[in-house]
């Protein structure tokens, strides 16, 4: 009997764990596609459309296009020039929060980790709420 449960109780786990997982699945493509569109618009030049993804809370700290793209060229050029990138591990932090690993080739060759901190915002959508850029890829020693 009690080997009859067990496919039952594992089906009908199944079954509520699935809308779970098909909601993280569907906000990690989401978070993706936000940030290669930010990708895409700084390697277009256009700033003010990457400035559009940033959180509430970036644009705060940065409350101009010109002081968001001051600090992305001071610190992150890498993300402005991407060459080839690649996406890497993805964390489900918490409710409204995603880790996004992004490997970049920089402009001069170098291997670097974008790590991306997506954040859902008041409104539903997501935007990119801070990224830490750490040399060399991911999984390199």
């Amino acid at each position: 009997m009690i080997r009859n449960m067990f496919p039952s109780a594992f089906f009908a786990l199944a079954l509520l764990l699935t809308p779970a997982t098909a909601n993280a699945q569907s906000d990690n493509n989401t978070a993706r596609g936000i940030i290669t569109n930010q990708l895409e618009a700084f390697i277009a030049r256009d700033f003010d459309l990457a400035y559009s993804f940033a959180s509430d809370n970036i644009k705060q700290i940065f409350p101009t296009v010109e002081q968001f793209m001051a600090m992305v060229e001071g610190g992150y050029l890498p993300v402005l020039r991407p060459g080839n990138y690649a996406f890497g591990n993805t964390d489900n932090l918490s409710e409204g929060r995603i880790k996004q690993d992004l490997l970049i080739r920089a402009p001069d060759g170098s291997d670097w980790t974008a790590i991306y901190y997506m954040q859902r915002q008041p409104d539903g959508s997501w935007k990119i709420d801070a990224v830490n850029l750490r040399k060399g890829a991911a999984g390199m020693t």
